[in-house]
């Protein structure tokens, strides 16, 4: 799979921050240029914000963060860059003079992607010595979060560009699409230009205000939107007949003279002050900074949600996490053993996430189990059950657990696991796992687990082979100095 090596952004406002946060958190490089006297606090924010979201979204181990730096010129910053991503506002004869410099610059195989959203690819490369390699890539905000990239070439856009820039987008965890034909706007936009338009004749004509219009998107549509996007789930309210009778039963109502999506509302002063206005309230003295932060961390339960969608195989963008964090598991992710392997192996670093929460506002039961599991899993890799491990039919299987809640784990709270190894044989591995508030070190839960070395194929245990057991009885030794945790062989309801 063909990586970005080195990023450079030009442009670091909310769309050049988050794709900078994005290549970051993927372990790439990125120079910056941006003349604006706030970009570094801006950046950071934005990255910040990101950080966030990521110790939410997943427990893959990440690559190393990449390094950033702020350039002085254009040019040192896309001079040994490989994917140049520009972003600077949306005027076409800025943006055709940037590119065109950026051309001039940088190395002749790097990859210039424009992250306009509307702007033709053919206007953008007029003025560049080197227009093949020139294309759109448009995201959408927030950038490290939503995974989708429309991908669009110009008349001089080579075919080699178009399919370099998609191949180098699923290392990093986001789904490029190609748009076959270059419009105004391209294909996600302009969706949301008639969404868009229709939403401001409403206002204007006090048919609702920007709250109950929000409302109306959230509760219902936006819903299935999420998962299913529009015609998939037109094919479900066809019935059994699908499409087709769908088509047939409401397609005439298009014709219905219902609709404004045609003419354009004059945004004069009033309108612009009456949703302004509307706005404000709806927002009710939450700082766009807030605003974000809460965004962010809904996206995150629905990606998780949408993870476990198809019986566990993931659906739609939720698949793609799902993808995404194999590949770091099989990349990067190999666990390297502790400083001290005396001690107990701490394992897991996480954070509450949204989806996590229960109607007591705690982490729900099941995801105790996930985090010990995922210790488990971490343990595991370490001694050399991994991925291809697994695929090549071999793994342990737990069989038994005993989880005790201690304490409480709240919304957003940074916890960690440790593991220590109470016994182990050919077949049986014997642990118990503590989870821990981050910040305070006090115990939330623990968890006793037995797992058993399997043929996955024969469906029965077998004995480990020499490699593991010697890593894990290693680990073992190491751990059997340390005293029997409090709690080890307590069975339910006994007394301490």
């Amino acid at each position: 799979m063909t990586k970005i090596s080195k990023a450079a952004c030009i442009g670091g406002g909310v769309i050049g921050g988050g794709w900078i946060a994005r290549f970051l958190l993927a372990g790439i490089d990125v120079d910056v240029f941006d003349p604006h006297p706030e970009a570094g606090r801006i950046v950071g924010e934005v990255t910040a914000n990101a950080e966030k979201a990521y110790a939410m979204l997943t427990g893959a181990p990440l690559p190393p963060r990449g390094r950033l730096r702020f350039c002085q010129t254009l040019a040192e910053a896309v001079a040994d860059a490989d994917w140049i991503q520009e972003s600077v506002p949306e005027r076409l004869d800025l943006k055709r003079g940037v590119l065109t410099e950026i051309d001039a610059a940088a190395r002749p195989d790097a990859l210039i992607g424009s992250s306009t959203s509307g702007l033709l690819p053919t206007d953008l490369q007029r003025d560049m010595k080197h227009p093949e390699r020139l294309f759109v890539a448009h995201p959408y905000n927030p950038v490290y979060l939503l995974p989708l990239v429309e991908i669009v070439g110009g008349e001089k856009t080579s075919a080699v560009t178009i399919q370099a820039a998609m191949e180098r987008l699923a290392p990093i965890g986001m789904k490029g699409v190609h748009i076959a034909k270059e419009i105004e706007a391209f294909v996600g936009d302009r969706l949301l230009e008639a969404l868009w338009r229709e939403a401001l004749w409403l206002i204007h004509d006090d048919i609702c205000t920007v709250e109950t219009l929000d409302d109306v998107i959230r509760y219902s549509f936006g819903l299935r939107w999420a998962q299913m996007g529009l015609f998939q789930t037109y094919r479900i309210a066809g019935g059994e007949a699908g499409m087709r009778h769908f088509l047939a039963q409401f397609g005439p109502c298009l014709a219905w003279p219902w609709t404004k999506l045609t003419d354009v509302v004059d945004l004069d002063n009033a309108l612009i002050e009456k949703i302004g206005r509307q706005s404000d309230e709806q927002a009710a003295g939450l700082s766009i900074r807030q605003l974000e932060r809460i965004r962010d961390e809904n996206l995150v339960g629905i990606l998780q949600a949408l993870k476990g969608g198809d019986g566990g195989k993931g659906w739609g963008a939720g698949k793609l996490l799902k993808d995404f964090e194999q590949s770091l598991w099989a990349q990067g992710g190999g666990e390297t053993m502790p400083a001290d392997p005396s001690k107990p192996l701490r394992l897991v670093e996480t954070k509450v996430s949204p989806a996590w929460v229960d109607y007591n506002g705690h982490m729900t039961e099941h995801r105790y189990l996930q985090v010990f599991g995922d210790t488990s899993d971490a343990l595991l890799r370490l001694v050399g059950v991994d991925l291809a491990y697994v695929e090549a039919g071999h793994s342990y299987y737990t069989v038994e657990s005993h989880i005790r809640h201690l304490g409480e784990a709240k919304l957003g709270q940074a916890i960690h696991s440790a593991c220590q190894i109470l016994t182990v044989d050919e077949k049986r591995l014997h642990v118990f796992h503590t989870l821990h508030d981050t910040a305070t070190g006090e115990l939330i839960a623990t968890a006793e687990q037995m797992l058993l070395h399997v043929d996955s194929k024969a469906g029965k245990a077998v004995a480990a082979p020499a490699g593991v057991l010697d890593r894990v009885k290693a680990i073992a030794a190491s751990h059997a100095e340390l005293a029997l945790p409090e709690g080890a062989g307590r069975h339910v309801g006994q007394r301490r």
